[in-house]
């Protein structure tokens, strides 16, 4: 019996993402690959975050005829669930791995191993020795050859694509049922959907630092066959989704795509996959997207707004559409070929908040737009943090808003235009770069966070992830979610739903509710506002309570007794 070890080392690229908890198309198309070639193959995923935590599992890799690595990051993110491998792990993991033929996938082998913001990548060439095929191509057409011609692994051509969408149909409906290996699976992993690849700016190059323009001019998927993967996902437990693997989700089967930069959006195809997917995944809980060209929008703004209202009757809350903004500096926007003007991306916020501002019923707006940008690119300047600041001044002071202001340093991507450039801008504006970061977070990125998310809003499903000290993060599960921090330290990996008390720079603060004053620590207690710390120990001291009138009277101030009855239960 074929044996295949799949191991996920993540990727994140300007179209799609594979950090838990979300899971990429590139594990689940291989894995549909295999089974496609041979349905008795055994296929086994495991994340390197498993492989971290237990190296023993390097035995079985070793015993295995087909190791695939999956790895690659060429935009810098913020992680909080895992992190990319990085080369020199794969290396300590896998030199000594001898057996099987070993693959390397994804933007790593295509671009080499970008670590960070700022820095260069590290070339592919480091691991060459590790690997028998590194698959500048698309993994899944390449182990789909290697397995039909025997394993041999010198007669394949590691660039080999596939030539249309059709061409991974089967695959992807195959492989959906590798999910079920997620360590996430099943209430806390999203699927990463393609929709197509390509890009409708690349006649024109596209912006100088994005991989995307290489994959040429859009390839749409048919609504009806990323219906077929939704569903067969879907009967394998999967319950969240994310419409992400694309450029722009208002230009799926835009007319003209190909032939026009800006081609024109088409939103009865828009209509026809949302509603599709409703049907294939019909008591699903999150559905999301990610990136838009608010060129499009700011260009045909009635067939956006159609498209949008679309996705919210479709969609789930809390929903957010990522603008590639990059900069607004006139000089920048020309050097690098960017997609909208100061202007336009302005009409493209004002749109979706006309549009999605009103709030779901997870506590989030139904559909806002999130910001991209990207420093250290050729033309920048000192004043290109003064444009980019008063741009965000503006849409401050004109009661919009936004879920999300991303503020990242360019990775010079091989085969882009920027790779030229390299990183001296990112070198000597470093400092007017720290002091742009800090100023945004302080005195818009807060403030806005006040204002999405007012005080006492109830966000509903928050996901308990992580420690630090004695407090509890958690996410809603979808697109950029907002960090919670819950004073105090409760159980991992299950559901809460929180009430909103404070706010960091880039993240809030919430207690559970209702908030079981008889059971919740003192690090929670002084969270909820009007308690502090005396009040904290007041409530310690006296409880258990058994009714809000014994509370009411156990407490100095029968007002604020009142106030603080509104977060909590007792039973």
């Amino acid at each position: 019996m074929l044996r295949v070890f799949i191991l996920d080392g993540y990727v994140d690229e300007p179209t799609c993402l594979g950090v838990p908890p979300y899971i990429s198309p590139y594990p689940r198309y291989i894995a549909g690959a295999v089974w496609d070639a041979d349905p008795h193959a055994n296929v086994s995923y495991v994340t390197i975050d498993q492989l971290r935590n237990d190296t023993s599992l390097l035995t079985n890799f070793s015993k295995s005829d087909i190791l695939v690595v999956i790895a690659g990051m060429s935009v810098p993110g913020r992680y909080l669930s895992g992190f990319p491998v990085s080369p020199n792990e794969l290396i300590s993991f896998l030199n000594n791995i001898s057996k099987p033929v070993k693959l390397l996938c994804g933007p790593a082998a295509r671009y080499g191993f970008g670590m960070s913001g700022g820095k260069p990548v590290t070339a592919t060439d480091v691991v060459k020795n590790v690997f028998n095929i590194i698959a500048k191509g698309d993994g899944e057409i390449v182990i789909s050859e290697l397995i039909k011609n025997n394993l041999n692994s010198e007669i394949i051509d590691p660039s080999l694509c596939r030539p249309n969408p059709k061409a991974i149909k089967n695959f992807a409906v195959k492989g959906a049922r590798i999910v079920t290996q997620h360590p996430f699976f099943p209430d806390h992993l999203i699927t990463e959907i393609e929709t197509y690849r390509g890009c409708t700016r690349s006649i024109t190059g596209g912006c100088s630092f994005c991989s995307e323009p290489s994959k040429g001019s859009p390839s749409f998927r048919a609504a009806d066959e990323i219906c077929e993967e939704i569903a067969a996902l879907y009967n394998a437990g999967i319950r969240h989704f994310r419409i992400g693997n694309q450029p722009c989700i208002f230009s799926y089967m835009a007319k003209d795509a190909g032939d026009e930069e800006f081609p024109r959006p088409n939103p009865e195809a828009l209509e026809h996959l949302f509603q599709g997917i409703r049907t294939a995944a019909p008591n699903l809980i999150t559905l999301h997207i990610d990136n838009a060209n608010p060129g499009i929008i700011a260009r045909y703004p009635k067939e956006c707004k159609r498209i949008a209202k679309s996705i919210i009757q479709y969609h789930t809350a809390g929903d957010v559409a990522a603008f590639g903004v990059e900069s607004v500096d006139p000089v920048v926007i020309k050097k690098n070929n960017l997609k909208a003007t100061a202007e336009e991306v302005y009409d493209a916020i004002t749109l979706l908040n006309e549009v999605g501002s009103q709030q779901g019923a997870n506590g989030l707006p139904e559909l806002l737009p999130g910001l991209n940008f990207v420093f250290g690119l050729d033309g920048e300047t000192k004043n290109t943090f003064t444009l980019d600041y008063e741009f965000l001044k503006k849409i401050y002071d004109d009661n919009l808003l936004l879920r999300r202001i991303n503020l990242r340093q360019v990775i010079p991507i091989p085969g882009t235009r920027m790779f030229q450039i390299g990183e001296k801008n990112i070198r000597k504006h470093k400092a007017a770069f720290q002091h742009f970061k800090r100023k945004v977070r302080q005195t818009i990125e807060r403030p806005m966070l006040k204002r999405v998310v007012p005080p006492g809003t109830l966000l509903k499903a928050v996901f308990a992830e992580t420690y630090e000290g004695k407090l509890t993060f958690s996410r809603q599960l979808g697109s950029y979610p907002l960090l919670v921090g819950i004073p105090g330290v409760y159980p991992l990996h299950r559901f809460y739903d929180v009430k909103i008390v404070d706010y960091g720079y880039r993240s809030l603060t919430a207690v559970p509710f209702p908030l079981d004053v008889n059971t919740a620590p003192r690090e929670t207690l002084e969270a909820v506002p009007g308690v502090g710390k005396k009040r904290a120990i007041r409530i310690l001291a006296k409880r258990p309570f058994h009714t809000k009138k014994d509370f009411i009277n156990a407490l100095d101030n029968p007002m604020i007794a009142q106030a603080i009855g509104d977060y909590i239960r007792l039973d």
